[in-house]
């Protein structure tokens, strides 16, 4: 028997399908919804309500991104502590059984059996969507761009972070770059590469999966979440990402 029921619906979500723009926007950590086979996990509200359990404010802004760039928005509709999706199956971060100070006692000592009943439930929908999404665009003649938007903490481990703005990149470094020599011109926050975290860290799994192993541009974004907490600041930022964007796509 799988984690979710019937009536959990989808664990995947897609929007603006018909999109006639080049980006593909991708969101893993959109939600801090819990199946509810799997109850609370063990944490309190204010663990699930917190960083931990998703990206506050990432997929506010991708929505915005999506229809400023007339992008196909692709999100996982269940929290990361479940299954982290830009994680594979074998990394220990897939399932966390500590995320920053937080234990988390519903992933403690989980055996192979249950592992793969979140992989199947969660991972496996969510990487076959987003496979078959490039896959139709490559077989229409438009070769997309992937983008993949997320927030993080302002303090982590007790340490604040001045940095605002992440562009994050594997080997392929053709977007990061342009986005960045855009963000000097245009000012207003502190953009640095690779920052608060890199590849050494495991967070380009999407990027090799879907937009390094077909050769397709892409890059990944993080955002300072207390920049985007309310609308005007996610309205801001998606404006700005949006446009660092648009300058920094190569020629089709």
């Amino acid at each position: 028997m799988g984690i979710l029921t019937g009536e959990e619906g989808d664990p995947v979500a897609l929007e603006n399908v018909s999109a006639r723009g080049r980006v593909i926007l991708v969101c893993e950590h959109a939600s801090r919804l819990l199946p509810k086979s799997l109850g609370t996990l063990g944490l309190s509200q204010e663990a699930l309500a917190s960083h931990i359990a998703w990206d506050p404010g990432a997929l506010a802004v991708a929505r915005r991104m999506a229809k400023s760039l007339d992008a196909t928005l692709i999100f996982q509709r269940f929290s990361r502590l479940v299954y982290d999706c830009n994680r594979p199956p074998e990394s220990p971060a897939a399932m966390p059984e500590k995320s920053e100070v937080f234990d988390v006692p519903g992933n403690a000592g989980l055996d192979q059996a249950a592992r793969d009943a979140r992989t199947e439930a969660l991972y496996l929908p969510f990487r076959a969507t987003l496979a078959e999404l490039v896959r139709s665009r490559l077989t229409e003649g438009r070769a997309p761009v992937i983008v993949t938007m997320h927030s993080f903490t302002p303090v982590y481990f007790g340490k604040p972070r001045d940095v605002e703005i992440g562009i994050l990149h594997d080997v392929d470094t053709r977007i990061a770059d342009g986005m960045l020599t855009a963000a000097k011109s245009a000012g207003l926050y502190t953009v640095r590469r690779n920052e608060p975290y890199g590849p050494e860290d495991g967070v380009t799994h999407t990027l090799r999966e879907h937009g390094l192993a077909n050769g397709l541009p892409n890059v990944m974004i993080e955002v300072r979440n207390d920049l985007i907490r309310d609308e005007v600041g996610q309205g801001v930022v998606a404006d700005y990402l949006a446009g660092l964007l648009t300058e920094s796509l190569p020629a089709a």
